[in-house]
């Protein structure tokens, strides 16, 4: 079979192309042919050496979301069985209640090998079956940035309700994820982007008001006025250091920040506005199989599906991280493996 590695890490042109045996499933496995890779902003991070959650393991086969059909099962498999469709979790041994350190030890594209290759073991308690409306390159959309936006949502003390409000940052694939659970569940969605045409698209998908941050830098002073001053219950924030303070100003009194992302850069922020708003602020590391099955559920009954930006075929996946490098996507990057 054919997989990719990195060597070392520092340089999308690092990514290598190998020839390696199809392995066999174990006790509790199951062989996965892999259809569909999807990239996150943290694979990037990971091939130029800028992740900050230690360095990857050695030889490392990039990628943590990938979708299949099971192929073979070995010994005392129950779960799962030849012919289903399947999709690996974030963190392989999440299984359900608080994160630990063991957990993220399992993050499949960095503490262990990914998905970037046309088959892979898993044990079968890291597996979840696909919604059947979903093709493989949807699914592949959804472990990181399905289930992170799931757990932003609803994995707070305070999950969202029908007629709450709902800003999403950007239109990555969290975001963009964000809005259409966040809209099929009945809430308002308010969307910002420098991009005119991409807020089209959000508005296509179910935002409400539109917000461009070029023309309005101020954005959290246009969040209040859409919200006749009140502020949203939810941020789904991926800016980091650099958004934080706006987004907690255009947050209601006791409403909630899901701090997701780190993609500006910018000074520690003043945390007098977080407590003289009684602003939750959340930090967030993707979810547990029990949020991914919940989020699935949820996929299914609205008929929601993941939004492809572009689809790269197997033999051009360094053009695939290019693509994302280049941040002019709208959802999600996704490499057909096959």
């Amino acid at each position: 079979m054919r997989q990719y590695r990195f060597p070392r890490t520092g340089s999308i042109d690092d990514l290598t192309l190998a020839e390696t045996e199809i392995p066999t499933p174990g006790r509790g496995q199951a062989l996965v042919r892999l259809r569909a890779a999807s990239l996150n902003y943290r694979d990037l991070m990971v091939a130029t050496n800028r992740y900050g959650r230690g360095a990857p393991r050695p030889d490392l086969v990039p990628l943590s979301d990938g979708a299949g059909e099971v192929v073979a099962v070995g010994p005392d498999v129950t779960r799962v069985k030849v012919g289903d469709r399947v999709a690996g979790i974030f963190m392989q041994s999440w299984i359900g209640g608080e994160i630990d350190a063991a957990d993220q030890a399992s993050a499949l594209g960095g503490a262990a090998h990914g998905v970037l290759a046309e088959h892979r073991v898993f044990d079968q308690e890291g597996l979840v079956h696909l919604p059947e409306h979903l093709s493989f390159e949807e699914g592949a959309a959804l472990p990181c940035a399905g289930v992170t936006a799931w757990n932003a949502l609803y994995g707070g003390q305070h999950p969202l309700q029908p007629g709450e409000t709902v800003l999403v940052l950007g239109t990555g694939g969290v975001s963009i994820l964000a809005l259409q659970f966040a809209h099929a569940a009945g809430a308002r969605v308010i969307a910002t982007s420098s991009s005119d045409a991409k807020l089209e698209q959000a508005k296509a998908l179910g935002a409400a008001d539109l917000i461009n941050y070029r023309s309005h830098p101020d954005w959290e002073k246009e969040v209040l006025r859409l919200t006749g001053g009140r502020g949203v219950d939810h941020v789904i924030e991926v800016g980091g250091a650099g958004t934080v303070p706006k987004s907690i100003a255009a947050t209601r009194i006791g409403g909630q920040v899901q701090l997701i992302g780190v993609l500006t850069a910018g000074s520690p922020f003043e945390p007098t506005p977080l407590i003289g708003r009684s602003v939750t602020l959340r930090g967030l590391y993707v979810g547990s199989r029990q949020m991914f099955e919940a989020m699935n559920r949820h996929i299914a009954r609205a008929g929601i599906k993941p939004v492809i930006d572009r689809v790269f075929p197997f033999e051009q996946a360094k053009d695939a991280y290019r693509h994302l490098e280049a941040a002019g996507h709208v959802g999600k990057i996704v490499i057909a493996i096959g």
